[in-house]
């Protein structure tokens, strides 16, 4: 699992959740986002359209950045979190919206 901006999880959280950082490396960022079915760009596409449907806006911190690496534009993001306005609602949407102008266009 790549590291985040601040620690890495196993740094964070391994003395403390060992097992929950176990699974998360070699089980959700292993077997899942390696499965041979969908590439790591619809993944990142899915699991962020997820996120701001479910108004998960600190997990976006890592997934919006994990997004373009794999492939996805910052135009993408945005239009995504535009479209999810109308089916998860405004109030997801517009802080989820914040978190990616934060990410992908600070100064602006």
């Amino acid at each position: 699992m790549p590291d985040t901006p601040k620690a890495s999880l196993r740094q964070r959280m391994g003395g403390f959740a060992p097992r929950l950082v176990d699974y998360t490396e070699h089980t959700l960022f292993g077997d899942v986002w390696k499965g041979a079915d969908l590439g790591l760009r619809d993944r990142s596409l899915i699991t962020v359209a997820a996120l701001v449907a479910g108004n998960r806006t600190e997990q976006l911190r890592f997934h919006i950045p994990r997004a373009v690496e794999n492939g996805v534009t910052p135009a993408e993001i945005v239009e995504l979190i535009t479209h999810l306005a109308f089916y998860a609602g405004w109030p997801a949407a517009m802080p989820s919206i914040a978190v990616a102008r934060e990410l992908l266009a600070p100064e602006a």
